[in-house]
């Protein structure tokens, strides 16, 4: 694969893990994020480091994001020292934030005023996921532009799926996201129960991973909450955030989720209880 100029914006959890493969990968990749010391081992690692947004995008080929909320999202691309005070005509520019539908539009529409291409292309993995390079991304945007982008996401992405035009990648992670936050309704009562009726959940966890229960928070959240692993693959307070999104976007549909109601409104007050930077696998400590 030719080696490309990128770009990235927001080094957390899961974007760390995602410049090291794209630097495994032999890409040239500048790096940006609010608190320059988590960027350190990238930059060790042979990373470039860029003290704005607009710096780390000046030159490259695509530039990727992936931040927190989307009134983040806007700064980085919108504000003074954004990405589009800097891009050239040409540029691919790539929003991994789970964000809002409207706002991937919003962005698409005046990234092609610019000359420039966008694609809202938010993940699922978790930190695992991102660690080995086995991310599931769901696109949205110009499908030329997705497939010219595909040998890039396979670096560190597995289940790789164009949905449509610009916003339906963000529609679909919602959807993700309202599985997820219900689901983990499910493991954490699961849990909850085996404890109570006495059993050995590290066994239970081996039967019922494997039958029709199973999925990946039961696989991989639910070892973790037995072991009161409580640190983020993905923090509380961000999947509160998506949960907003998924339900103000259900009530312009005319839709009511009351699952995701109700997993919202336990989240909320794990949020109160001082959880919200902890992984959405905390969710057990309100059964405790």
């Amino acid at each position: 694969m030719e080696s490309k100029k990128i770009g990235f914006i927001g080094t957390g959890v899961m974007g760390a893990s995602i410049v090291k493969h794209l630097l495994t990968a032999g890409h040239e990749v500048t790096v940006y994020t609010r608190t320059k010391s988590k960027a350190e081992v990238l930059v060790e690692k042979g990373a470039k480091w860029a003290d704005t947004p607009a710096a780390a995008t000046m030159g490259q080929q695509v530039v990727f994001t992936m931040v927190g909320y989307p009134k983040d999202v806007e700064e980085v691309y919108s504000g003074a020292n954004g990405i589009f005070s800097a891009a050239q005509p040409g540029t691919i520019v790539v929003d991994m934030t789970t964000s809002e539908p409207t706002l991937a539009k919003k962005l698409f529409n005046q990234a092609s005023e610019r000359g420039i291409h966008s694609l809202d292309a938010p993940v699922s993995g978790g930190d695992i996921g991102a660690q080995n390079g086995t991310l599931s991304l769901m696109i949205g945007g110009d499908k030329a532009v997705f497939e010219q982008m595909q040998p890039i996401f396979e670096v560190f992405g597995q289940n790789i799926v164009y949905q449509g035009v610009a916003g339906s990648g963000q529609h679909t992670k919602m959807c993700n996201q309202i599985a997820i936050a219900s689901g983990m309704i499910g493991v954490c009562e699961a849990i909850a129960y085996g404890l109570n009726a006495g059993l050995t959940m590290e066994d239970v966890l081996r039967s019922i991973t494997a039958g029709a229960a199973g999925s990946w928070s039961l696989t991989n959240l639910a070892p973790r909450m037995l072991k009161e692993d409580l640190d983020p693959g993905f923090y509380i307070k961000h999947i509160i955030k998506d949960m907003k999104i998924a339900l103000d976007e259900a009530e312009r549909m005319e839709l009511q989720l009351p699952g995701l109601s109700l997993a919202k409104s336990m989240y909320d007050q794990l949020l109160e209880e001082g959880y919200g930077d902890n992984g959405t696998q905390a969710l057990i400590k309100y059964y405790q």
